[in-house]
């Protein structure tokens, strides 16, 4: 073979490997920590499958079952590391004259019961409380998401060295801790439900529209999110916000290829092409919305109710055909629930569509001297639309500029600053 055709293959190879390793690393990991109480040492024991193969494969062929391979291997690897820590303690025991008779425990059983909440409490841990939103985050794409270290830092823009501290300092976080790899009950499981979903959340939001750099999406992290929103709806299919969560995920990513023009810029939704929707995310986004009003206890929960809004954008054949009154209370629903100042910035833009711009900015300007706000540029974005509809030009652009300044991601600083451009004096109103 060529050198070229080695390398080719050898890239293929690394290829089937990550993707193996993305959809099979969860699994592993979580039923070694369930084992070893150490979430630290059990990715060090799935890194080490993970080795063997690239090491091995390449002489022996991929096997016909290589998540099984990575997963017997790794109980190899784990089995191995027990009976090594079994046998310095029972030497430190004769050494101290305190020998102990007793039977080495059966690890390889251990490992090989099938417990069906692994990759479950594996999520809880990765976002467990006593760690900071960021860690959550890297933890949770690290073990759940099998994302490499250089992948999670170049996606948030993060150098490496610091993202891998990051990851180390969560691992021995946890560990000082003492976090019990079990699932939470009651109050608790509620609450680290709730710190899940907003981890999968923000992962979201950073591919669907980036918080800095020169591209306004990372589609990459949007289709990761998705992945973990669905294996989180297959492990807790009671849970309404889960499905409310998946739902909106769905039918936001259906929009990605619309958000885009041929040159990079930003397209907003009343200008994007809606044909260009992916349909087949679409229905997936409003299967999982009837699931999530079907489990839902009363009234529906934030992400059902953000999802129940995408879904009257999906259904929609125009912005016009738009059920703007039913966005609006939703709107107003979820400030009520959730006590929002960005809630109430959107049911602005809805209440403008529904009763016309005027009344859309009284409801922004009652959000100026939000302190939450201060910073964000969206607000003075959404205000710079809602003068120019007024024809007060020389306001809006100056809106326009503001957000301009405010913004960190250059593509949306070229739409600001053209909208801002496009700003011209009082607007002319056609006589009759």
């Amino acid at each position: 073979m060529t050198d070229a055709g080695t390398a080719s293959a050898t890239a293929d190879l690394h290829r089937v490997v990550d993707a193996v390793w993305r959809m099979e690393s969860a699994r592993i990991v979580g039923a070694l920590t369930r084992v070893t109480g150490d979430v630290g040492l059990a990715e060090e024991l799935a890194q080490d499958a993970l080795v063997a193969a690239l090491e091995q494969w390449p002489d022996s062929g991929v096997p016909a079952k290589p998540g099984a391979w990575l997963m017997a291997t790794a109980k190899h690897r784990a089995v191995d590391a027990f009976r090594r820590a079994e046998n310095l303690r029972r030497k430190t025991e004769v050494l101290g004259r305190e020998l102990v008779e007793a039977e080495e425990p059966d690890w390889a059983a251990q490992l090989d019961e099938v417990v069906e909440d692994d990759v479950l409490r594996l999520v809880f841990i990765s976002c467990h409380p006593v760690l900071s939103r960021e860690a959550r985050v890297a933890l949770t794409l690290r073990l759940v998401g099998g994302l490499g270290t250089a992948e999670i830092a170049r996606a948030f823009l993060v150098p490496e060295p610091t993202l891998a501290q990051r990851i180390v300092r969560a691992k021995r976080t946890l560990s000082a801790a003492r976090v019990p790899f079990e699932m939470p009950t009651g109050a608790d499981f509620t609450a680290r439900l709730g710190s899940v979903l907003e981890v999968v959340y923000l992962v979201f939001n950073e591919g669907y529209s980036a918080t800095a750099g020169e591209d306004l999406t990372r589609p990459a992290l949007c289709q990761e999110a998705m992945r973990l929103g669905r294996i989180l709806a297959g492990l807790v299919p009671g849970e309404s916000e889960v499905h409310g969560l998946v739902s909106l995920l769905e039918v936001q990513a259906s929009r990605l290829a619309a958000r885009l023009g041929p040159d990079g810029a930003a397209v907003t939704l009343a200008e994007q092409d809606r044909s260009r929707w992916d349909r087949v995310l679409v229905n997936r986004g409003l299967a999982a919305l009837d699931r999530a009003e079907a489990t839902a206890q009363g009234a529906l929960g934030p992400y059902a109710l953000q999802a129940a809004i995408a879904a009257c954008h999906a259904r929609a054949r125009s912005v016009e055909d738009t059920d703007w009154p039913r966005i609006a209370a939703l709107y107003e629903a979820l400030a009520q629930l959730t006590g929002s100042p960005v809630v109430e910035l959107n049911r602005a833009v809805a209440v403008s569509r529904a009763y016309g711009p005027a009344a859309g900015l009284e409801v922004a300007d009652a959000l100026v001297d939000v302190p939450a706000l201060r910073g964000y540029h969206l607000l003075p974005a959404v205000r710079g639309d809602l003068l120019a509809s007024l024809g007060r030009g020389d306001e809006a652009r100056a809106e326009f500029e503001r957000a301009a300044g405010m913004t960190g991601n250059e593509r949306e600083r070229e739409v600001l600053l053209r909208r801002a451009g496009e700003c011209g004096g009082p607007k002319q109103v056609p006589a009759g």
